[in-house]
């Protein structure tokens, strides 16, 4: 039955049901109406009123369900509880094709978050490629030419490009150093738990903070893109530590155990709060999309930031 015939006939049974009432109750009303049947008439309006809108709110409740889901969803959790299909009608066939809408727009976000983190990270490898290739190796001939220029100089002269020598191989340093953000190759080599560790030592080495890492358990064997999320969901929760937290300490943590991977990455900052998420959260929300883990990030319980990447285990 259509919404619009439900609707009439919630209405024409509360009218109904008024009419029997006044035929076959005592009351009458005469000319000039007196003020007794004045309140008769309007305690007979109150009830048929209040009847109705008990009435229709029933009939309303599914799609009061419908829209507080509607206004709750978050493409970025996705599995989250769909509304309960309930109702007649229009009614019921909405809320199958808002669940309905919701997976096909989950499959799509999948689809094109894949493909888009894809192409970042092969934009990512040619820049790294770029820095190291040309920018590193030119830098690399201006400090062997500035070495025989020194050489050759006098004393005050050779001293400036001493100095100059220094800063061109601390510029060197820190063009390999982004080359190893954009470009993890010690994740390719060595693995992900060396990998993770020389993210906490980069920590403590550029940044100050008193990082450690541990790894529990024996890690199985992840494919390129799992290990890749792991590492970009380390790598952005220790860059926010270092960056906005004012943390001291930084504490990584991968554990591998029957249920799954879990990465933990836990600092004693000023604690997120209530601050809106940003671009970095949610990328790692999206990259977390990507391999099927759950990530949560919210306060730590000394205080503090804790990012939280569960990575089930398919084959249990």
């Amino acid at each position: 039955m259509s919404l619009f015939w439900r609707i009439f006939l919630l209405n024409a049974a509360v009218f109904v049901a008024a009419a029997a009432v006044l035929m076959l109750s005592p009351a009458t009303i005469s000319a000039p109406v007196s003020s007794a049947e004045v309140v008769v008439v309007l305690v007979g309006l109150m009830a048929m009123l209040v009847a109705n809108l008990v009435l229709l709110r029933i009939g309303f409740r599914p799609l009061g369900r419908l829209i507080r889901a509607m206004t709750s969803v978050d493409l970025l959790r996705p599995g989250a509880s769909r509304p309960a299909v309930s109702g007649h009608g229009e009614v019921a066939a909405l809320i199958s094709a808002f669940n309905a809408m919701l997976d096909r727009l989950e499959t799509e976000r999948a689809t094109s978050n894949a493909r888009a983190l894809s192409a970042q990270e092969a934009e990512r490898r040619r820049i790294a490629r770029e820095l190291h290739d040309e920018v590193g190796q030119s830098l690399t001939a201006v400090l062997l030419e500035l070495k025989h220029v020194a050489d050759e100089a006098p004393g005050a002269v050779a001293t400036s490009l001493h100095q100059v020598q220094e800063i061109t191989r601390d510029s060197l340093d820190e063009i390999s150093r982004i080359a190893r953000r954009l470009r993890p190759g010690v994740l390719e080599e060595l693995g992900l738990a060396s990998a993770l560790k020389s993210l906490t030592v980069e920590a403590r080495d550029h940044a100050g903070l008193a990082a450690r890492c541990r790894v529990d358990g024996e890690l199985p064997g992840l494919d390129d893109s799992a290990e890749l999320v792991i590492y970009r969901v380390a790598q952005e929760s220790i860059t926010n530590a270092t960056r906005h937290s004012g943390a001291v300490h930084l504490d990584v943590l991968l554990r591998s155990d029957e249920h799954g991977i879990r990465l933990r990455v836990r600092d004693d900052g000023r604690g997120i709060g209530e601050a809106p998420e940003g671009a970095g959260i949610r990328g790692m929300r999206e990259r977390a999309l990507l391999v099927g883990a759950e990530l949560t990030i919210g306060d730590a319980p000394d205080g503090g930031t804790e990012v939280l990447l569960h990575l089930p285990n398919r084959s249990a």
